[in-house]
């Protein structure tokens, strides 16, 4: 094993911490390393395509963060790069491995409610509202900061997956309510990503959608609590699936929900109960089966493929933010 950290000091306190034998500050040779089979790309969005490329040609496993790159382009080149390759190339949507989650998609497809004519997403973390967090890459847009790619990524790849239908357009509206923050010199920045987005969707037609619109909120500042809520709604029924992937199911003509019970996964030690780390306790025992058993996929992953499909999905909500007008996307063959 090896780990790499732009501050060596970071990667040789995270080495000692797990008792990994190799660290270094130059991701190269972690990449490089006869003993890694698996990178792991958790940097700034705007590394992604050079570090995910290098280990493709070193024919090394992937699990890359989210969003997958910078744009469509690059991830359409990181895509085709892996393509044919011996390797898993995967996106870490971990929350597709929540328990809950993997029943409601089960569910729907049994037609639990139906097919879908809505689908609604709402995520708030207040934290970032804080002015004095400081500044860092999150909060400018040349490296990939932003809520709607780091969140709106999510949604997009939830609603998506689910539906097992396209994005086929988009209308949204960016915003950064905290302009300027103080970096690690005392100086005052500009912010340059948003904290904030909201998206109207349209969906393609498929085999549980019809005419079937949806709609995306997401802030980094509105208070009081976290909140990651997710809610379906179709001709027999709504569903509705919590950030830690609790299910509850509502008939025409209930008033109230229904829960279904559920396995919440496992959280270990020490994580914030978000949701998303019973999720990647889940994806990386899948991951780690795959790799011994020598498969070059998972099932329910996110791969490359779904990456850019969700960075087009990404791509034309900036146009749509910056034209101030829907933007109708075109679909990969």
């Amino acid at each position: 094993m090896s780990v790499a950290s732009g501050s060596p000091e970071n990667a040789q306190m995270t080495a000692d911490e797990f008792g990994i034998g190799h660290s270094s500050d130059n991701w190269r040779d972690t990449v490089h390393h006869p003993e890694v089979d698996l990178v792991c790309i958790t940097t700034p969005p705007n590394l992604h395509r050079e570090m995910a490329l290098a280990a493709i040609a070193a024919g090394k496993h992937i699990l890359c963060e989210k969003p997958m790159a910078m744009n469509v382009a690059e991830a359409h080149e990181m895509s085709a790069a892996a393509e044919g390759r011996s390797i898993l190339a995967l996106i870490d949507h971990e929350l597709r491995f929540q328990p809950g989650r993997l029943l409601a998609y089960k569910m729907l497809r049994d037609g639990a409610i139906g097919k879908i004519r809505h689908a609604k997403a709402t995520f708030q973390a207040p934290h970032r509202g804080d002015p004095n967090m400081s500044w860092n890459w999150w909060s400018d847009a040349t490296a990939g900061g932003g809520a709607l790619g780091a969140i709106g990524s999510h949604i997009i790849d939830s609603f998506q997956w689910f539906l097992e239908a396209d994005v086929a357009s988009v209308f949204c509206q960016l915003q950064t309510h905290v302009q300027t923050r103080i970096d690690a010199a005392g100086n005052s920045r500009a912010v340059t990503s948003d904290d904030a987005s909201n998206l109207l969707l349209r969906f393609t037609d498929g085999i549980i959608t019809d005419n079937a619109t949806g709609v995306a909120t997401v802030s980094m500042t509105d208070g009081p609590g976290y909140q990651n809520l997710l809610e379906l709604f179709g001709t027999e029924g709504s569903m509705q699936i919590d950030h830690l992937g609790e299910l509850a199911v509502a008939k025409p003509g209930e008033t109230d929900w229904t829960q279904i019970p559920v396995d919440l996964g496992t959280l270990l030690p020490g994580m914030p109960d978000t949701g998303f780390a019973r999720g990647f306790v889940a994806i990386a025992a899948r991951i780690i089966g795959a790799i011994q058993r020598g498969e070059t996929g998972i099932e329910y992953g996110a791969t490359f493929s779904d990456g850019e499909r969700v960075q087009r999905v990404l791509d034309a909500a900036r146009e749509s933010n910056a034209t101030e007008r829907l933007v109708r996307i075109g679909l990969i063959s």
